[in-house]
C-alpha cells in the first residue's frame, strides 16, 4: 500500500502527464501555425482547433506546481529557485502565447498579425523545450548542497548537450502530437499536409529518442537502480511509436494520435520512475538528494490534502471531459469569426 508521500509523488506525476498529453498537442498546433499553415485562413483554422481547450489544459501545469508546493515544499523551493531563469522564460512564453491568441484578430493589419504569429510560434516552442531541459536535468543530477540549495550555472549545469537533446526531443514529440491532433480537427488539404508532415517527422523524432536514451544511459545512474522496469517502459514506448507511424500511414488519425499520446505519457512516467524515491538528485553527494521523505510536508497536511483532492478531482475531470465532448467537431472556414 502506498504511503501518503508516495501517493502524492504519483499524483504529481499524473498531473504532469496530463499536462504534457493535453497541452502537448496545443504546443504542437501552435508550432504548426508557423511551419504548416500557408495562408492566414489556415492559421486561423489551426488556432480555432485548440481554441476551446488550450487555457483549460494549462490548468494541469498550475495544479502540478500547486501540488508540489503543498506536498513537497522543499522540492518546490529548490526547483523553482534553482531553475529561476528557465521558469521565468517559460512563464513569459505562456503569457505571450495566451495574449497572442486573444489579440491576433483584433486589428486587420498583416504586420499586426505576423507579430502575434511569431509570438504564438515562439510561445508554443519554448515551453516543451524548457520543460524538457528541466526534466532531463532532474534525472541527470544538479549541484544541490546539504541545505537543499541548488547552485547551478546556466550553461553547464542547466543547459548542456544532454539536457538540450532532452528538450529538443520533447519539442519534436509535441509537434508530431499536435499535427496528428490537427488531422482530427480540420479537413481537406490542410488535414492531408498535417498528416504528411507528422509522418515525415517520425524518423527525426525516432533519432532524437534514441539519442536521448543513449545519453541517459551514460549520463545518469537510473538504469543501475531500476533498469528492468525502465527497459520495459522503453519497449512499450517503441511499440506505441511504431503503431503511431503505422496508423498515420493508414490514415487512422485517432489511433495515431492516441499512440503519440501514449508515448508522451510513458516518457513522463520514465522520468518519474527514474527519479523515485528521489525528487531531485544531487551531483555533489547522494546524501544531499531530495527524497520523498525529506522534501515532503507533514503527515497531517498530506492527509488533509488527500481528502480535498479526492473530493474535487472528479468535478475537474468531469468538466474537462464535457468540454471536449461539446467541442469535438471539426472546424471549418465557416466557423472563422475574425
Amino acid at each position: 500500500m502506498l504511503s501518503l508521500n508516495e501517493l502524492w509523488f504519483v499524483l504529481v506525476a499524473v498531473l504532469f502527464t496530463g499536462f504534457f498529453f493535453l497541452e502537448g498537442f496545443d504546443f504542437g498546433v501552435g508550432m504548426s501555425t508557423g511551419i504548416l499553415a500557408k495562408t492566414d485562413g489556415e492559421r486561423r483554422l489551426l488556432i480555432n482547433s485548440i481554441g476551446p481547450f488550450w487555457d483549460g489544459n494549462e490548468v494541469w501545469l498550475l495544479t502540478a506546481g500547486g501540488a508540489m508546493f503543498a506536498a513537497f515544499p522543499n522540492w518546490y523551493a529548490t526547483l523553482f529557485s534553482g531553475f529561476y531563469t528557465p521558469l521565468v522564460l517559460l512563464l513569459l512564453a505562456l503569457i505571450g502565447r495566451g495574449v497572442a491568441f486573444e489579440y491576433r484578430g483584433k486589428v486587420e493589419k498583416q504586420s499586426w498579425k505576423k507579430t502575434w504569429d511569431v509570438i504564438i510560434f515562439t510561445g508554443s516552442l519554448l515551453p516543451p523545450l524548457l520543460l524538457g531541459v528541466v526534466f532531463t536535468d532532474l534525472i541527470q543530477g544538479l549541484p544541490i548542497d546539504q541545505a537543499m540549495e541548488m547552485r547551478a550555472s546556466f550553461f553547464g549545469d542547466i543547459v548542456n548537450v544532454y539536457s538540450v537533446v532532452g528538450g529538443l526531443t520533447m519539442v519534436l514529440l509535441c509537434l508530431v502530437h499536435g499535427l496528428l491532433f490537427a488531422t482530427l480537427r480540420v479537413n481537406g488539404e490542410l488535414q492531408d499536409r498535417a498528416r504528411k508532415m507528422a509522418r515525415n517527422l517520425m524518423v527525426p523524432l525516432a533519432v532524437m529518442v534514441v539519442a536521448f536514451l543513449t545519453l541517459t544511459y551514460f549520463n545518469t545512474g537510473i538504469f543501475e537502480v531500476r533498469g528492468g522496469i525502465l527497459m520495459a517502459v522503453i519497449a512499450v514506448i517503441i511499440i506505441a511509436f511504431a503503431l503511431a507511424a503505422l496508423f498515420s500511414g493508414k490514415k487512422k488519425d485517432g489511433w495515431a494520435f492516441g499512440m503519440t499520446g501514449a508515448v508522451i505519457a510513458l516518457t513522463i512516467a520514465f522520468f518519474f520512475i527514474g527519479l523515485f524515491p528521489n525528487v531531485m538528485v544531487s551531483s555533489i553527494d547522494a546524501a544531499f538528494n531530495l527524497t520523498l521523505t525529506n522534501a515532503a510536508s507533514g503527515h497531517y497536511s498530506l492527509k488533509v490534502m488527500t481528502i480535498v483532492a479526492l473530493s474535487l478531482l472528479p468535478f475537474v475531470l468531469g468538466y474537462q471531459i464535457w468540454s471536449y465532448f461539446v467541442f469535438h467537431k471539426r472546424v471549418h472556414e465557416k466557423h472563422l469569426e475574425y
